[in-house]
Order: structure tokens, then sequence, then C-alpha cells
């Protein structure tokens, strides 16, 4: 089930959400001219779980209270960039606008540390650097979930007729879009539990939707633009 656009308009022009993907390319295509000093890079500017329970740094010189941040706009491939980027593109823009600019750049910083934190206490001795920005954009689909959750999405879904081997594109509320999900970043989650680090951090994922999501419950009545999405 892939999301490729929504038909929920923001009123205002999301200049945060644009210059947030523009500085994860920027970032990426750097990466790209590293050649073999890009696993330093990772080691240097992405999470070191066992940094932030130890608060001391044991990979490079960048303080390790600012590594979060570092890494929400380091990527480790095509593939992550694209998918992470695509959501960024579909959701952040309508949250931007509920937010308005200023605190959607801190909203999602903030579900940023707090998804690192999830996963940091989940494998708190790991040395394998997190890098990505989904954590944060966890945040935006917490928020778009609680905002807009009748919202249609135009969604790439398997088309079990023919056992999955065609796709079709079909209009699903987004309750059902973000909720499918975050059920199944749960459950991968609990399968991958006993691993030791490594691979896809589905617990930076949980922990950044819940917070985005009772962040946004609990500012609801100072948000901008809320009557306008009542029809949803």
């Amino acid at each position: 089930m892939l999301p490729l656009k929504d038909e929920n308009r923001a009123r205002s022009t999301p200049i945060v959400n644009y210059i947030i993907i523009g500085i994860n390319f920027l970032v990426f295509f750097h990466e790209l001219s590293l050649g073999r000093g890009l696993n330093r890079f990772f080691m240097n500017f992405g999470v070191i779980p066992w940094e932030i329970t130890h608060l001391r740094n044991i990979y490079g010189t960048l303080p390790f209270y600012l590594k979060p941040l570092s890494s929400m706009f380091i990527h480790g491939g095509w593939g992550h960039i694209l998918g992470n980027m695509l959501y960024l593109w579909i959701f952040g823009d309508n949250v931007e606008d509920a937010l308005g600019h200023i605190r959607y750049l801190f909203f999602y910083i903030i579900t940023g540390y707090a998804a690192v934190l999830a996963q940091v206490f989940i494998h708190p001795s790991s040395t394998i650097p997190n890098i990505g920005a989904s954590g944060a954009i966890s945040g935006i689909l917490g928020a778009y979930f609680y905002l807009y959750p009748h919202a249609r999405v135009l969604t790439l879904v398997p088309d079990l007729l023919f056992f999955g081997f065609f796709y079709r594109l079909i209009y699903i509320p987004a309750y059902f879009v973000i909720g499918f999900w975050f059920i199944y970043q749960l459950f991968l989650g609990i399968i991958t539990l006993p691993a030791k680090g490594g691979g896809v951090a589905f617990f930076a994922h949980i922990g950044g939707f819940i917070t985005g999501y009772l962040i946004i419950k609990w500012y609801r009545h100072n948000l901008m633009g809320m009557r306008r999405y009542n029809r949803w």
C-alpha cells in the first residue's frame, strides 16, 4: 500500500516543508560524493544509542545531543530517501498549514528527537548509527491521523483478484492508510525486538507517531485553520 497524494489542500505555501525536503536531498547528494568515506559520515553524524545513554561521544566531534538533529537529514540509499520524502511531501504540508511555519519546524524537530529516544530505549547499548527522517515524519503522520482522518488519499494497492501481481489506484481515507502503516510498524517492531540493532528502526517510527499524535491532541485549540477542515 503506497500513498501517492491526498485531496487535502493546504491554504498556505508549505515553505518549511519544502526547505526540509530540499536539505534532505542536498545532504544525500553530498553523501553520494563521499565514496569510501560514507560509513565514517554515518558514524560521525548518525545517532549512536550508546552515546545517548552514556552522555558522551565515541565517534566524531559533533556533540551527541546534536546527532539526533543531524541524523534526520541523512539517508542510506535512494529507496530510503525517496520513500521518506514522498510521505513528507504528501502529509507535511497540511500539518504545517495547521501549525504555522515556525511551530511546524519545532514540531518536526521535537518528534524527531522523541523517535530517537524511543529507539535508544529499545537498544541502549547499540553502536550502530541510526539515520533517516522517518522518525520525524512518523510524528507528522500521527498529527495528520488526528487532524484529518477522513481526508482521501490516492493509494497504490495490490489487486487481490490477481493475487497481487497487478496494482490499482484507489482513494482510501487517511485513517485507514496511516492506521495500517502504524499497525504494520508495531507488528514488525515486536517481531524484530530480539535483534541487537541495525535494520529498520521500527520503534523510532512508533515513538515519533505517538508523540506527534499527542502533541497535536494537546495543542488542538491553538491550531490554525482547523475550521476549514471540518468537512472532513
